[in-house]
């Protein structure tokens, strides 16, 4: 049985989740098999492009973003997944030893007016390094299910 319905989620409400220790390992890896672009495989070729050292895809962070989302409330929702994202940043580059810590803030909520069963929630995701340097930005307008359909919000 899920936790959290539509109905458990507040504008402004915000939950943190980490930190998430990023290798350079894991970096190496990622790359190898999805993007393989010399400065997410490489320090030198890291350190000559505009990322200025060895830097994590940004797909590579978007996944690790996305584990986190379902680690720290995702999975004990009743998340009915997401039509698409609004908008995503790489805003800094993520490097090995980065310790990553994710915030997620409640905006803008709705019932759905076809579907009973459904609200759409709009996420903002936030994931900052040790630093308190925010390296990646993301909303989503994800939907979740109802407790009762036929009540209205």
């Amino acid at each position: 049985m899920p936790k959290r319905y539509y109905e458990d989620f507040t504008p402004g409400q915000t939950i943190e989740f980490g930190p998430r220790l990023v290798t350079r390992e894991e970096i190496l890896a990622f790359a190898a098999q999805y993007d393989p672009q010399p400065m997410h495989l490489d320090e030198e070729a890291g350190r000559n492009s505009m990322l200025g050292g060895l830097g994590a895809s940004g797909w590579h962070t978007s996944s690790i973003m996305m584990r986190m989302i379902c680690d720290s409330f995702m999975l004990d929702s009743s998340s009915m997944g997401a039509g698409g994202v609004d908008e995503v940043k790489w805003l800094k580059p993520v490097r090995p030893g980065d310790k990553l810590t994710l915030k997620t803030t409640i905006g803008e909520k709705r019932r759905s007016r076809s579907r009973p069963e459904m609200g759409i929630v709009q996420l903002q995701y936030e994931l900052f390094n040790q630093h308190g340097d925010c390296v990646m930005f993301m909303t989503v307008p994800t939907m979740f299910g109802v407790r009762e359909p036929g009540q209205a919000s």
